[in-house]
């Protein structure tokens, strides 16, 4: 009898694990199972950590990923987050080159048969730090009014990402971060059905850096998309300086990568052999050298006119008509430019110290456009007059928030409508959490902390922010029914009016005024046709120039400054 019992027993509890197995979501690929998770109280099933690429290390650094993976990686505990690739400030037991993997978000119940439109996003950090785990698309999902599928991927970063030069271009592949993406994207077309995705109803979407790329993938082989997504969003997309791949700036970056790696410079016969057989600390602190002796530069390493995906600048690129012919949804927030400069330890290009003048912000604007004359400077300033802000350091937030993040939304909108295509730009302020960059992220993708300090005119304004975002992905038209205010399409393909000024309490749409306008024009000639610019030689972040060693020891504090008010920006 007791054996019985215990044979009972067993047999329940053998029933209840299998049971408990058995209601695990899971999707079988070509190469692999990929068993996910599903969360009751949200409704959201999950595939975190899906490899969607061999690791690209040693002989693959510097080439094109290998996509799907070239062996089968078995049956995969797809409920956690992979490593996150390398970059400044991520070089801990989390963080690895062998990082290209997605993650994937569906109401829970979907199945290979729904069809859903599919969200594709890219994260931001500069081209250089960053990954996919700060952004928890549960409640975007929810807010939805048609059901959406989210998926997010990795990609690599900085001088493993974005490096330049004429010896990558021989053996290898230019702007890898962005050749990463769009491998993840042909993932997406062969792929996302199975886990209840359209793959022909993808948006591609990301915020700052990552919106920098959609912006990119708009521009890729002058506009042909080759059916890798269907329309464009993103959040305060970044105009990067964008020279062409052997051009002395670029070869001068990777000069001095190479040699602070002991592996000589692009003469060197075996610059390439040495750095792929290079240990991936050798190569980090190359990397972190490098930034440290740049001490007037944000972010180094970015995308390039590397003359087979990326053929032309953005700003010429958008003048000729050369992008993608999609919708698209670009926009950016009030004070964009604010604490940037702070982040910079050297006095001659940080508008924030005390003693700043106007050739302060001239020395940190012209560090990340090098192609920016001190003429053309002077011109601005006639738009920026000095009496028109509290300080020095208000007047250079302004001109690099403007130049780099709200401009090129509009430059963004404005083309695509002249282009007879939908498009959408929005301006978002919020007195109350601030209207910072990031700061909508707080609306989009909610954490506690941004929950916590929000009232009730900011919840609704998040609330109707995720309705209109997924009703773009969903529709291609923004709409919010919690706001009932109708999103005009962008008409102005001048300046990209109507805009909607998401703030709380108060949506409505509203016109760009003439001094943007004028203001946006002016950061277009002076900084477009950068491709066939060199840097200024007496830029003071060049790759050659001379800086002093307290520069050299204190720009990497300044640096950790800033990603850290970045990140505190996003999650409040």
């Amino acid at each position: 009898m007791a054996l019985l019992s215990i044979l009972t027993l067993f047999s329940v509890l053998a029933s209840l694990f299998l049971g408990s197995n058995a209601q695990q979501p899971s999707v079988s690929l070509d190469y692999g199972t990929f068993i996910g998770s599903d969360d009751s109280s949200t409704g959201i099933t999950s595939y975190l950590g899906i490899r969607f690429a061999d690791p690209p290390t040693g002989e693959l650094r510097w080439k094109a990923a290998v996509s799907p993976p070239s062996s089968n990686v078995g049956t995969v505990d797809a409920t956690g987050f992979a490593n996150i690739c390398i970059g400044i400030g991520q070089t801990g037991n989390q963080a690895s080159e062998d990082c290209l993997f997605g993650n994937v978000f569906v109401p829970s119940g979907t199945t290979s048969d729904d069809g859903l439109p599919v969200m594709v996003w890219f994260h931001g950090g500069g081209f250089q730090s960053g990954s996919t785990r700060d952004f928890d698309p549960t409640m975007l999902i929810k807010s939805s009014a048609h059901p959406m599928l989210f998926a997010s991927f990795a990609y690599r970063l900085g001088a493993l990402g974005f490096m330049g030069g004429s010896r990558i271009k021989e053996d290898g592949q230019l702007n890898i971060g962005l050749q990463d993406q769009r491998v993840a994207l042909a993932w997406v077309q062969r792929y996302i059905s199975s886990f209840g995705g359209d793959p022909n109803r993808v948006t591609i979407s990301g915020q700052s850096g990552g919106a920098g790329c959609a912006m990119f993938h708009l521009l890729a082989n002058d506009g042909d998309t080759g059916g890798l997504f269907h329309a464009a969003m993103g959040e305060s997309p970044s105009l990067s300086f964008t020279p062409t791949f052997d051009s002395n700036f670029v070869e001068g970056l990777f000069n001095q990568f190479s040699s602070n790696a002991g592996c000589g410079t692009n003469t060197s016969s075996n610059v390439m052999f040495c750095l792929r057989s290079a240990d991936i600390g050798s190569l980090t602190q190359a990397w972190g050298k490098l930034v440290t002796n740049r001490t007037s530069t944000l972010f180094n390493f970015a995308p390039i006119v590397d003359g087979d995906l990326i053929r032309s600048e953005p700003v010429s690129a958008f003048r000729s008509g050369n992008f993608a012919d999609v919708p698209v949804l670009f926009g950016s927030n009030t004070n964009e430019g604010s604490g940037w400069s702070a982040g910079l330890r050297n006095a001659a290009a940080n508008t924030a110290e005390k003693n700043a003048t106007e050739q302060t912000v001239s020395n940190f604007l012209r560090g990340q456009w090098p192609s920016l004359s001190q003429a053309s400077f002077n011109e601005g300033l006639q738009l920026y007059p000095r009496n028109s802000f509290d300080s020095v350091n208000g007047q250079g937030a302004q001109m690099y928030g403007e130049a780099r993040y709200i401009c090129t939304a509009g430059l963004i909108t404005a083309s695509l409508s002249g282009a007879g295509q939908q498009a959408f730009q929005y301006h978002y302020n919020n007195p109350h959490l601030g209207s910072f960059h990031g700061s909508e992220l707080g609306g989009l993708f909610p954490t506690q902390n941004s929950l916590s300090r929000a009232n009730v005119q900011d919840l609704e304004l998040f609330q109707a922010m995720r309705e209109y975002w997924s009703a773009f992905v969903t529709t291609w038209t923004p709409t919010s029914s919690s706001a009932n205010v109708d999103w005009d399409v962008v008409s102005n393909t001048t300046d990209g009016s109507p805009r909607i000024l998401l703030q709380p309490g108060g949506i409505q749409m509203e016109d760009i005024t003439d001094l943007l306008d004028r203001r946006c024009a002016f950061w277009h000639d002076s900084l477009g046709g950068q491709a066939l610019s060199e840097m200024s030689p007496d830029d003071p972040s060049g790759p050659s120039g001379s800086t002093s060693d307290a520069s050299r020891k204190s720009v990497a504090y300044g640096l950790l400054l800033k990603m850290c008010v970045v990140v505190l920006m996003i999650l409040q």
